[in-house]
């Protein structure tokens, strides 16, 4: 049985919350099927307002870059067709399913994807990682990167190799022969205490 496809999807922004008038600035995304990166989609977008000189030299994204791009509208317009019904996947899932839900909104859009944590699911997959910030387990993790971080692609390529290595850990370290993205959704929510006792509970089922 193969694994669906999964988008795992990043957003660069102007602040930290929609609810205060923070807009998306990028997206990044890939589409994984089966463990493989198969799919990618990238694109700045232009918010109408002005980004921070603290957002410019966080990420990067400049006022005169985001004043050439295409505006937030069409950019999500694409997007929401890019992932269409597929769960997705975010590092700190609930800054980005807010910016998600927002953007759409602007369009008159809303979508019922199941989401998943990567940050929550790796907090029960690598308890030991000194933290669980991205950057932190793209090394722990020997992820590869070629050092850009907060920009959409870059993070949510890094986001999705760790997805990947989640689900290889958990069938090398359980014997697991699937590891689908529910079973990962599921672990997220459980107490660390008793994640090992679980997967080697879905083992034996298998």
């Amino acid at each position: 049985m193969n694994n669906l496809p999964v988008i795992v999807l990043d957003f660069e922004t102007t602040g930290l919350s929609p609810q205060y008038g923070d807009r998306a600035i990028e997206i990044g995304a890939v589409r994984i099927e089966n463990n493989i990166v198969v799919d990618r989609f990238q694109s700045l977008m232009n918010p109408g307002i002005r980004i921070s000189s603290f957002i410019e030299s966080y990420t990067g994204i400049t006022n005169p870059m985001v004043a050439a791009a295409p505006p937030c509208a069409e950019v999500m317009t694409q997007f929401a067709e890019f992932i269409g019904e597929h769960p997705l996947v975010a590092h700190n899932a609930s800054f980005d399913r807010r910016f998600l839900d927002s953007e759409l909104g602007f369009i008159g859009k809303s979508i019922k994807n199941s989401m998943a944590c990567s940050m929550l699911t790796a907090r029960r997959v690598y308890p030991h990682a000194p933290n669980h910030k991205l950057g932190t387990l793209v090394r722990y993790c020997g992820i590869y990167t070629d050092g850009t971080f907060h920009r959409a692609l870059a993070d949510a390529e890094m986001t999705g190799q760790l997805w990947i290595s989640m689900i290889d850990d958990i069938k090398d370290r359980f014997g697991i022969k699937q590891v689908p993205f529910g079973l990962l959704r599921k672990v997220a929510k459980i107490a660390k205490a008793k994640v090992p006792a679980y997967l080697e509970r879905i083992a034996h089922a298998q």
